[in-house]
């Protein structure tokens, strides 16, 4: 690899560090706590370590303090820096037993008092050290092993890089925690220090194998640099990772919600919305039949606040279409009736794209529920036209017989992924089945029970 390709990968290495740093670094701000600070200490000494490290850093650094050499120091040190704060953070969130606060509490002191004494070794060594000559990034370990203090050096940083990594993965191994982005941050560690440990398998043997006069290892031990930035970016995504995929389901379900948003808000009453959800909409927006454009929420920015507001704003417009008694169980009952029948009809479930055992129980429900909220929808606007577009009044006082919509006491924590799977079955062959069963709409049965009232 060239110095100018090992330089733009290092800088990519450090832009991953200082993004995540970065993002750590706000979090930390919101909410205070240790695994938080460890978390931006980490990364941002390991976005300056890849800075410095790659061959443009290296000599710029050198030029700059007039030691071709002395980068390694900074780096090395910052290397077990980040081993070591990974390694407290491991311990933080891998709690195996009772009593272990206080083990914890003993564990990270005596792993910070010898990372500490090791660091402070590496900088006595590194300063007693005879280095001379032109520096050729990434081949300090087999160019200068031939000193004593580069062999303290070096074996210091080996032998805890070796305690760290190994540590490290073995408690990964053995957590079991509850919380899922923890976990997918602590199997992550444990996997990139595995990964890691190549470093040292490599470094290693071509260490002792310059120190005993021979250099025909020395690319093996510059390859060792590759497990390390391997391992360095599973790091940075598993503290990442599962935020990251959190954040991306979000923008999916915001994007699936949509058309029920449509169908549930626009199609029954625009101020059941704020602008802040789905922007600003004139007044043609209220009718689901209009080609009218409107901007779609925002999925960059503020992603969780718009997914809440999407989802409240879709069961306000249930429950308008409830207190208005426009819902009826008779979509429901018919969807249910055509998937039992289809069960048994191979023709009826090819048709309807069912499977051998018809649907999941929740997802059968969706369907029912999305036929239920099509019909309503369409009863209202019908309603609203026969009246000639003015506000129609509810055809109840909320008292009336008239059924709930399927499954709306679904606990707050279900709501979001029962309104997807909603979303989803808006276009069921199912649901234009039985809305073409249960219409066509009565119009003028429903113009005399719903009259028209000005606001």
């Amino acid at each position: 690899m060239s110095e100018s390709t090992a330089t733009a990968v290092y800088f990519f290495i450090a832009s991953l560090h200082l993004s995540t740093a970065c993002w750590k670094g706000f979090a930390l701000l919101r909410t205070p706590t240790p695994s938080f600070a460890l978390q931006t200490a980490t990364h941002a000494v390991g976005g300056i370590v890849y800075v410095v490290a790659s061959p443009l850093g290296y000599r710029t650094v050198g030029a700059a303090f007039g030691q071709p050499w002395f980068p390694t120091l900074p780096i090395y040190l910052g290397i077990l820096l980040c081993f070591g704060t990974n390694h407290l953070l491991t311990i933080l969130w891998t709690p195996s037993g009772p009593g272990q606060p206080w083990w914890a509490r003993q564990s990270i002191r005596v792993w910070s008092l010898a990372y500490s004494i090791s660091l402070t070794i590496m900088i006595i060594a590194f300063d007693g050290a005879d280095l001379e000559g032109p520096a050729v990034p990434l081949k300090f370990n087999t160019e200068h092993v031939g000193d004593p203090h580069v062999r303290v050096f070096l074996a210091v940083f080996l032998t805890m890089l070796t305690c760290g990594t190994v540590s490290i993965w073995r408690r990964s191994r053995r957590a079991r925690i509850d919380d899922e982005a923890i976990m997918h941050a602590v199997r992550w560690f444990g996997a990139s220090m595995l990964v890691t440990f190549g470093y040292v398998v490599c470094s290693a043997p071509a260490i002792l194998a310059a120190a005993a006069g021979y250099h025909q290892l020395d690319t093996v031990g510059v390859m060792g640099s590759g497990f390390g930035s391997v391992g360095s970016i599973m790091t940075c995504y598993g503290v990442t990772g599962a935020a990251m995929s959190k954040w991306l389901a979000e923008r999916r379900d915001i994007a699936v919600l949509t058309p029920l948003w449509d169908l549930v808000v626009a199609g029954v009453d625009e101020e059941l919305s704020l602008d802040s959800t789905r922007g600003q909409r004139d007044g043609r927006a209220a009718d689901p039949s209009a080609n009218t454009r409107r901007s779609g929420p925002h999925r960059l920015l503020n992603v969780r606040w718009t997914l809440t507001r999407q989802v409240i704003e879709i069961l306000d417009g249930i429950r308008e279409l409830e207190r208005g008694a426009w819902a009826r169980s008779l979509p429901a009952d018919s969807v249910k009736a055509l998937h039992d029948k289809a069960t048994k009809a191979d023709e009826l479930r090819r048709k309807f794209g069912l499977g051998k055992e018809g649907l999941p129980e929740a997802e059968l429900e969706a369907v029912a529920t999305a036929a239920v909220l099509r019909d309503a929808v369409a009863r209202l606007q019908a309603a609203r036209k026969q009246a000639d577009g003015a506000v129609v009044a509810p055809r109840s006082d909320g008292t009336s017989s008239a059924p709930n919509v399927p499954r709306k006491r679904t606990p707050a924590a279900k709501e979001r992924p029962r309104l997807v799977r909603v979303a989803r079955a808006l276009d069921h062959p199912l649901v234009g089945a039985s809305l073409q069963v249960v219409g066509p709409l009565p119009l003028a049965d429903e113009a005399a029970q719903a009259p028209a009232a000005a606001r």
